[in-house]
């Protein structure tokens, strides 16, 4: 598992060590942390590497399934990190392929809504192209995932490999960095704070929100299943940015005033899964709905606030 320190990595291992699997835990820990990994480091079905997987990648032993996940995936850490996530895009899905080739295992891609771009097509749905600037700021995400759809299905068709490419859209919940950048986690930490809450443009953009554990539930699914994918897995209730603000209000009862900011290039105007594939294949859908996953995920942030991290292997 790539990318299993970070905010959805850590909940998929926790998942998997919970259901019996062993977990091999690969990252390295640039956007990722060993605070989410608390009470699983010493699990006798868990190991962890500290690893860049932009690298050359290999597991001793048996190998059932490689689930990759490592990339920065929020705005703020793709924008700060571009080449990086270019490289763990491109040079780290071929690692991971090259590995459940090597092991015959079963190998699934964590892809994303971004491939989509500012989507012409509404809801979205996984036969749908995508509208995409590839030379813009936001492109090294969007097109890192997508070369990495097309180089996992290259495989799939060349070797035979037996692949699942999961479309993940807006998720949040427990263990997401107070100051990721993503709008979930920056409305409540700055509701939470008693700052003015940001709203860049004029917050008619719509998204569409997945608490975690629904989200693992449908990875998991595909995970299990024989489909190669794409499939979208994220909740298709669409909320503006102004009806998200009122829920966050109204969830950590702030007083915040709201500020607003210029729209970032190349942000979508509306984000919107169609799920049909998902639930005739997988029998899957979201379960919590948006106040009840804000209400948990501010309060683990209260908790979190203020509380030093945990320090990186080899740290002073």
């Amino acid at each position: 598992m790539t990318g299993g320190a970070g905010f959805l990595g850590s909940h998929l291992c926790e998942a998997l060590l919970g259901r019996g699997d062993q977990v091999v835990c690969i990252d390295n820990l640039v956007t990722g942390t060993l605070d989410n990994l608390a009470g699983l480091l010493d699990h006798p079905g868990m190991e962890f590497r500290c690893h860049d997987v932009s690298s050359y990648l290999d597991v001793p032993g048996p190998v059932d399934a490689v689930l990759h996940f490592a990339s920065p995936a929020s705005p703020r850490d793709y924008l700060e990190l571009p080449i990086q996530t270019l490289k763990v895009g491109s040079l780290g899905t071929h690692n991971c392929l090259g590995l459940a080739k090597a092991k015959r295992a079963r190998f699934l891609l964590a892809s994303t809504s971004e491939v989509y771009g500012d989507p012409e097509v509404h809801p979205q749905v996984e036969g749908y192209w995508g509208h995409v600037n590839p030379v813009g700021p936001r492109g090294v995400y969007d097109e890192a995932k997508r070369f990495a759809e097309a180089l996992t299905m290259a495989y799939h068709r060349s070797h035979g490999l037996s692949v699942g490419i999961v479309r993940i859209f807006n998720t949040y919940g427990p263990r997401m960095r107070p100051h990721d950048g993503r709008v979930v986690s920056n409305l409540l930490v700055q509701a939470l704070e008693g700052k003015p809450l940001t709203v860049y443009g004029d917050g008619s953009q719509t998204r569409s929100f997945c608490y975690v554990d629904d989200e693992v539930r449908g990875i998991l699914a595909l995970l299990d299943s024989a489909h190669t994918g794409p499939v979208n897995i994220g909740n298709p209730a669409e909320f503006t940015l102004l009806e998200l603000v009122s829920e966050v209000l109204a969830v950590t009862g702030s007083t915040s005033e709201v500020v607003f900011e210029a729209l970032p290039v190349d942000d979508p105007a509306r984000r919107r899964p169609d799920i049909t594939l998902a639930r005739r294949l997988l029998g899957w859908e979201p379960g919590v709905d948006l106040r009840e996953g804000l209400a948990r995920t501010a309060a683990w942030l209260k908790e979190r606030l203020g509380r030093p991290a945990v320090p990186p292997p080899g740290a002073p």
